[in-house]
């Protein structure tokens, strides 16, 4: 199988490189970007660098990754919202309640599984254990999400990935009203250090930057429209929570409110398709589950 190639270019310097990959190669683990950098797989500007190399802006990042390890993975079948598919990708409307791909606890059963039956050419595609998964949902979040299904795409997924040039909007119910209705939150996101499996934001965190606009205004709670503009672990809901709103339904960054789930929506996805360029945009509607709340919440606002 053909080695695959990564390519990354850097907008803000002073990160070491070990730290910078680790963040953009989310697939994999730590100790393997470290391996990578060790034996010569990584190089920045052409040259083979340390894993302490510090970067600066307009930096050209290249990794070869060795060819993947037969997958183990069982396929599943059974029933996928396709939205969209061709040669090199597929394009899901993911329900709530669906995990992503295998990890502790969720052997079977995944979006993962269900793609290799579906398209089984996926299997030899990107990380060990996430073939052709180049960004990921929260298991209760619904919407909107692309897997590459060859190495071209995952290729050209994850450069516009880490070019910040894909576009994603949510649909988020928050607590309260944000003042201003419409701006922009810049925080940085970290391991929380008390709870090791939340997200916090802490000095020191990774750079993440969202953006957010009131599109209806609903007696305690208000509906936005919401731009993560980075891509960090849980980023929209603790940004929100951040500010002091929210997302309803939220029980680990928010409040218990009597939603069954966290009203956060994947709701457009635009990228370039990577054989010919051209840019698509794909939108799916709210789910039932979601659409009642919000016509309970505009029934006791009349």
């Amino acid at each position: 199988m053909i080695p695959e190639r990564r390519e990354f270019s850097v907008d803000v310097g002073g990160e070491r490189l070990d730290r910078y990959l680790a963040g953009q190669l989310s697939d994999l683990s730590r100790s393997f970007v470290q391996r990578l950098i060790q034996d010569g797989r990584v190089t920045v500007n052409g040259q083979p660098s340390k894993a302490s190399c510090r970067l600066r802006p307009g930096d050209y990042i290249a990794v070869h990754l060795p060819p993947p390890e037969p997958s183990s993975l069982v396929a599943e079948a059974f029933p996928l919202d396709v939205v969209y598919e061709d040669a090199d990708l597929i394009v899901v409307h993911k329900p709530a309640g669906l995990v992503v791909h295998p990890a502790a606890g969720h052997a079977r059963g995944t979006l993962v599984n269900a793609l290799l039956a579906h398209c089984p050419e996926i299997a030899g595609t990107g990380g060990q254990g996430r073939p052709g998964i180049v960004h990921r949902l929260d298991r209760d979040t619904s919407g909107l999400i692309v897997v590459a299904k060859t190495p071209r795409a995952y290729n050209s997924l994850t450069r516009q990935i880490a070019e910040r040039k894909i576009t994603k909007v949510y649909l988020a119910l928050v607590h309260g009203q944000p003042v201003p209705p419409e701006g922009i939150i810049e925080a940085p996101v970290g391991r929380d250090p008390r709870h090791r499996q939340r997200m916090a934001v802490v000095a020191g965190g990774r750079e993440a930057r969202t953006l957010y606009r009131r599109r209806e205004r609903l007696g305690e709670y208000a509906l936005l429209e919401v731009r993560p503009e980075t891509g960090r672990t849980h980023q929209i809901r603790l940004h929100l929570a951040s500010i002091g709103h929210p997302v309803a339904g939220d029980h680990v960054y928010g409040r218990r409110d009597g939603l069954p789930r966290q009203f956060l929506h994947a709701w457009r996805l635009g990228f370039r398709l990577p054989a010919s360029g051209e840019y698509r945009e794909f939108q799916a509607d709210l789910p039932d589950d979601l659409r009642q709340v919000l016509a309970s919440l505009r029934q006791i606002t009349i």
